[in-house]
C-alpha cells in the first residue's frame, strides 16, 4: 500500500509541476498525514523538493510548494548507432545534463568490443555526473535491430553485422541497464521530450530506418516486440539488394548510405513528376541515383513519360520547379541556434554551465567536430520548426551536411537524391497509415535537417496512393529532437520507471 501510495504522490507532484501538500491530499484522496509522511520520504530520498511558502487562497499558514528535484537522481541514456555512439544523463526533472557523441565505425565490428568503447565513454560521462551530485540509478541502451525484451538479445541488425548476440550479458555497470530497439526509443524520446503528440508514427532516418507508433501516449510494441522495422519494407522487389537478406527495401532508398551514393552520382537531367502519380519516381535518374533500369519499366506512369511531347514540357517543368526551390533554399531562417539561458546550477559548488534549469526537450546543438567526443549543452525549449540547423546531427552523421550545403546551392543530384528518398520513402509511409492509421507522422534522425526538401514530397506520394480511400493523410511533420531522440528516450524509459515506482528506489 506505501509503495502505491508513493507513485500516487510523486506522479500528482510531476504531473502538476508543483503543488502543496493540502492540495495532493486532495488530488490523491490521502489524508493530510499520510501525504505529509509520504512527501517527507520523497524528499529525504531526493525525488522531490520544496520550493517556497504559497498561498492558495485559504486562511492560514502559507502552503510549501512540492516540485520534482532534478538534483539527486538521474537516469543514462546509451545508444549504438551503426556509426556512432551516444550517451545522455537526463535528471528527474528531465532535464540533459550531460551528453557525449563519438563518431566510431560499428559495420561488423565485434560486440564485445563496441561494448567496450561505449563503456569507456560512458564511464566518463557517470563520473562527471557523480561530480555534479547526481546519482545515476539505471539505463537503457538503444540498438538498431530487434530486441528480446526479456533476455537483452539482440536478434538482427543488419547494418551492424550483428545476430543473436546476448548484448545484456555483455553490459558491465553498476546499475541495472536494459537493452531496447533504437526506434522504440526515439519514439519515446519524442513523446517525453519531443511533440509530446499522443498518437504518431516515428520515423528514425540513419543509415538503417526504423519505426515507433505511439498510440495513446504508450509504445506499440506487437505480439513479440519487434514491431516498426520500417526500413525493411519492401519499396520495389526487384530493387538492389538488402543486408537483411530481402530486396528493394527502403533502407535501399531513402537510408544514409543510399541517399549519401545518389546524391554524389554522375549527373543527369530531372524528369518532372506528374502530380497525379507522384508514388512514381524519376524516370531519368534511375540509374544515376542507383535505381537499376528494371524498376522503372515496372511503373507504367513512369513508361509514359517518356513520350516526345511530354519530354519539353517536363524539362520545362523541372526548370520552373527548380528555380523555385532554388530561390527557397535563400529564404531559410538562420542555421545558428539561438543560445539558451546560462543558469548556474542548484548544486552548491558546481561549474556554471550553459544549462537549463526547466525540464523540457533540446531542440539544437552547437557545432560539433567530426570524431571528437563532445558535451552538448541543454538549451531552453523553443518552438517547433520545419528547419532544423545542421548542428543538430551527431559528428557521424556530418555527411548529410554535404547534401545539405549541395541543397543549399540548388545542386541537381542532391535535389534528385533527396527526392528519390523521399518518394520510397511516401511509398513505404503509405503502407504504414493503411494498416496502423496513425494520426500524425513524425520525421526524425537525418530527415529532420533534410525536411524543407523531402516534406513536401512525402505529402504528395502518400496523398497519391491514399487519396481515394481517405479524406485526408496524416500530416508529416519534422522531429524536435533530430538524432538525440534515442538516446533521450533511453533515459526517458529510467525515469518513468522511478516515477512509477519510487519506493524501490528508496529502499534500494
Amino acid at each position: 500500500m506505501r509503495a502505491r501510495n508513493l507513485a500516487l504522490v510523486l506522479g500528482a507532484v510531476g504531473a502538476r509541476g508543483s503543488v502543496t501538500r493540502a492540495a495532493l491530499a486532495e488530488m490523491t484522496g490521502l489524508t493530510k498525514t499520510t501525504v505529509s509522511k509520504l512527501v517527507g520520504d520523497l524528499i529525504e530520498g531526493g525525488l522531490v523538493v520544496e520550493t517556497g511558502a504559497v498561498r492558495d487562497g485559504e486562511r492560514g499558514r502559507p502552503g510549501v510548494e512540492i516540485r520534482i528535484s532534478g538534483q539527486h537522481v538521474a537516469a543514462l541514456g546509451l545508444e549504438i548507432n551503426v556509426d556512432y555512439l551516444a550517451v545522455c544523463v537526463v535528471d528527474l526533472a528531465r532535464t540533459v545534463r550531460l551528453r557525449r557523441t563519438q563518431a566510431v565505425d560499428n559495420r561488423a565490428a565485434p560486440p564485445v568490443d563496441v561494448i567496450a568503447q561505449l563503456g569507456d565513454l560512458a564511464a566518463a560521462v557517470v563520473d562527471e555526473a557523480v561530480e555534479k551530485g547526481l546519482r545515476v540509478v539505471g539505463g537503457v541502451l538503444a540498438v538498431p535491430g530487434p530486441v528480446d525484451m526479456t533476455s537483452g538479445v539482440v536478434h538482427n541488425a543488419p547494418n551492424l553485422g550483428w545476430r543473436d548476440v546476448p548484448l545484456a550479458s555483455l553490459l558491465r555497470f553498476p546499475f541495472p541497464v536494459r537493452v531496447e530497439n533504437e526506434a522504440n526509443l526515439a519514439a519515446l524520446g519524442e513523446l517525453w521530450f519531443g511533440s509530446g503528440l499522443p498518437d504518431f508514427l516515428h520515423v528514425s532516418g540513419e543509415i538503417g530506418i526504423g519505426a515507433g507508433l505511439v498510440v495513446r501516449g504508450r509504445l506499440f510494441r506487437g505480439a513479440h516486440g519487434f514491431a516498426g522495422e520500417l526500413g525493411h519494407v519492401v519499396v520495389s522487389p526487384a530493387g538492389p539488394p538488402c543486408r537483411c537478406g530481402g530486396r528493394g527495401c527502403l533502407e535501399q532508398y531513402a537510408g544514409q548510405d543510399a541517399l549519401l551514393t545518389a546524391a554524389r552520382a554522375a549527373p543527369f537531367r530531372r524528369a518532372a513528376l506528374d502530380r497525379r502519380a507522384a508514388d512514381t519516381p524519376p524516370t531519368s535518374g534511375y540509374v544515376s541515383a542507383g535505381i537499376p533500369q528494371k524498376d522503372a519499366a515496372e511503373t507504367p506512369v513512369a513508361a509514359q513519360e517518356k513520350t516526345p511531347e511530354s519530354s519539353g514540357a517536363a524539362q520545362a517543368g523541372a526548370a520552373q520547379a527548380g528555380a523555385t526551390q532554388a530561390g527557397a533554399t535563400h529564404r531559410r531562417p538562420a542555421e545558428t541556434p539561438t543560445a539558451g539561458q546560462k543558469d548556474a546550477p542548484e548544486t552548491p559548488g558546481a561549474v556554471q554551465e550553459k544549462m537549463a534549469e526547466t525540464p523540457g526537450p533540446i531542440h539544437k546543438r552547437p557545432a560539433e567536430t567530426p570524431g571528437a567526443t563532445q558535451e552538448k549543452p541543454a538549451e531552453t525549449p523553443g518552438a517547433v520548426s520545419a528547419t532544423i540547423p545542421l548542428e543538430m546531427l551527431l559528428p557521424a552523421q556530418q555527411g548529410v551536411s554535404w547534401v545539405l550545403s549541395r541543397l543549399r546551392e540548388g545542386d541537381e543530384k542532391a535535389r534528385a537524391a533527396c527526392e528519390r528518398a523521399a518518394w520510397a520513402l511516401g511509398v513505404a509511409l503509405s503502407s504504414a497509415v493503411n494498416l496502423v492509421d496513425p494520426d500524425a507522422i513524425v520525421l526524425g534522425g537525418i530527415y529532420a535537417p533534410l525536411f524543407p526538401w523531402i516534406g513536401h514530397m512525402v505529402t504528395d506520394t502518400m496523398k497519391a496512393r491514399l487519396g481515394q480511400m481517405r479524406g485526408a493523410v496524416p500530416p508529416v511533420v519534422v522531429s524536435r529532437l533530430g538524432a538525440e531522440a534515442a538516446a533521450l528516450g533511453a533515459a526517458g524509459q529510467v525515469i518513468e520507471q522511478v516515477m512509477a515506482d519510487p519506493a524501490a528506489l528508496l529502499h534500494s
